[in-house]
């Protein structure tokens, strides 16, 4: 096991990788970064998530990973899974279901950042997160704090840091949320996901 803080990163693009990233405590993010410099967040992710599952078939990084907050990581070695899931079809499978439902939630984010407007954009992507560490049992979505600052939903939502702070305060403004200093706390769950128009549909979440 291997700690953390936030904003570490954990996997370089062009890195050749030898073992599986799993995030046990704390949230992660993947990201590209242009040549102009410019970071675009292209995930987040929880506790319980394997952050690089494609390096079971691809042996250099095309992307980052870092952390967004305190993390705690176990580290798979690539030749130790591959025989188990050869040892275990079942577990190929789930991992193959992980995969699959990583690609559903790329086609939302594109969606997302290509044609939802500013403030639509950032409440989905806050009730994404919202709805996944639910899922997961990690918290309720009643009074949720965060763990991403402005610059990361930014990066996360294609906008500038100053036009996400407008967002949220009207977001807060209305209700949906509660800001305390760089802290965001989702306080109308219900309000959120009607400015979003949410479905959770594309996460596949089991019943």
């Amino acid at each position: 096991m291997s700690e953390k803080t936030s904003g570490s990163t954990l996997i370089y693009e062009g890195q050749r990788i030898e073992e599986c990233c799993l995030l046990l405590e704390g949230y992660a993010c993947r990201n590209k970064i242009a040549s102009n410099g410019g970071r675009q967040i292209v995930s987040f992710h929880i506790p319980g998530d394997i952050l690089d599952l494609q390096h079971l078939l691809f042996d250099r990084a095309d992307h980052n990973v870092q952390t967004i907050s305190p993390a705690k990581l176990a580290f798979l070695p690539l030749t130790a899974l591959r025989s188990l899931i050869d040892a275990n079809p079942a577990i190929g499978r789930a991992l193959w279901r992980d995969s699959l439902v990583d690609a559903s939630i790329f086609r939302e984010w594109v969606l997302n950042v290509g044609r939802r407007g500013a403030k639509e954009r950032i409440a989905h992507m806050l009730c994404e997160f919202v709805a996944r560490v639910e899922s997961a049992g990690i918290a309720s979505p009643t009074a949720f704090t965060l763990p991403m600052t402005q610059v990361e939903i930014a990066d996360a939502t294609g906008l500038t840091s100053v036009h996400v702070n407008r967002m949220l305060r009207s977001l807060s403004e209305e209700g949906a949320i509660t800001r305390d200093g760089g802290k965001i706390t989702i306080t109308g769950w219900e309000q959120l996901k009607q400015t979003a128009d949410f479905s959770p549909d594309y996460l596949h979440i089991a019943a």
